[in-house]
């Protein structure tokens, strides 16, 4: 299973949220390079970059960012948060990154996002899932549709997406454990390459999420509040 390390971006700097309320910020590092720096020299290989200023305004915001940190390393990044149309996607793929994560555009635009899947293939279009009660949000978690989460997925899944990132919103920020038995239900109804992500406190919360059958597991706070060490999950790698 993949480790990839969460680096969460407002204003330039590496942060994190609880439950994604922009009111709970926590500024843990003025150097997103550095953490990224730092993340590679203990042998791991992926980074989850979330632009959070980008995913609340619906731009992309912090762009320099990404370019800064793939220019200093050889880190394997995923980037979401603000992408929103064609030219959004070729700059984030322009500046560095491995793939791109597609939430808002995939509930609101749903032809554009199949176009993307189409046309830069499956490999490097991630479909973000993120859920509150069930129910899909959007905009840096700030809204909830309508839309089942399995049943989102599970559509999507039928339609050629292969990567899935998965958050649970209430776990999130909370290191309480990650939402387990929401992400067997996903894998037992759709085919995907799951990536779960929120609440993971733990060497015993990465393992039960390998043994439920995610792909990845995304680890953010555990890792600033000194739950988890970079160096033990460079060890997993």
């Amino acid at each position: 299973m993949r480790i990839i390390p969460a680096l969460d971006i407002i204003g330039g700097k590496c942060v994190r949220l609880t439950k994604g309320d922009f009111n709970t910020k926590k500024v843990y590092n003025d150097d997103p390079v550095a953490v990224a720096k730092e993340v590679e020299d203990n042998g791991l290989k992926y980074l989850h970059v979330v632009d959070l200023d980008g995913a609340k305004e619906k731009k992309i915001v912090n762009l320099s960012v990404l370019e800064k940190i793939s220019s200093a390393t050889n880190l394997k990044i995923d980037f979401g948060g603000g992408v929103r149309s064609t030219a959004d996607l070729t700059a984030v793929f322009s500046a560095g990154a491995s793939q791109v994560t597609g939430g808002s555009v995939a509930v609101v635009n749903k032809p554009l996002f199949l176009t993307w899947l189409r046309d830069f293939g499956q490999e490097r279009i991630i479909l973000g899932a993120d859920s509150l009660g069930m129910k899909i949000s959007t905009c840096g978690w700030t809204e909830t549709s309508d839309k089942d989460i399995i049943a989102f997925i599970t559509g999507y899944r039928q339609l050629g997406v292969k990567y899935v990132i998965c958050t649970d919103i209430s776990r999130d920020g909370m290191l309480g454990g990650p939402s387990a038995d929401l992400y067997r239900e996903i894998l037992a109804a759709a085919d995907v390459s799951l990536i779960a992500s929120g609440g993971v406190s733990s060497m015993k919360d990465i393992e039960e999420l390998q043994a439920a059958g995610c792909e990845g597991v995304i680890v953010g706070k555990a890792i600033y509040e000194g739950k988890l060490s970079l160096k033990e999950l460079g060890c997993l790698c």
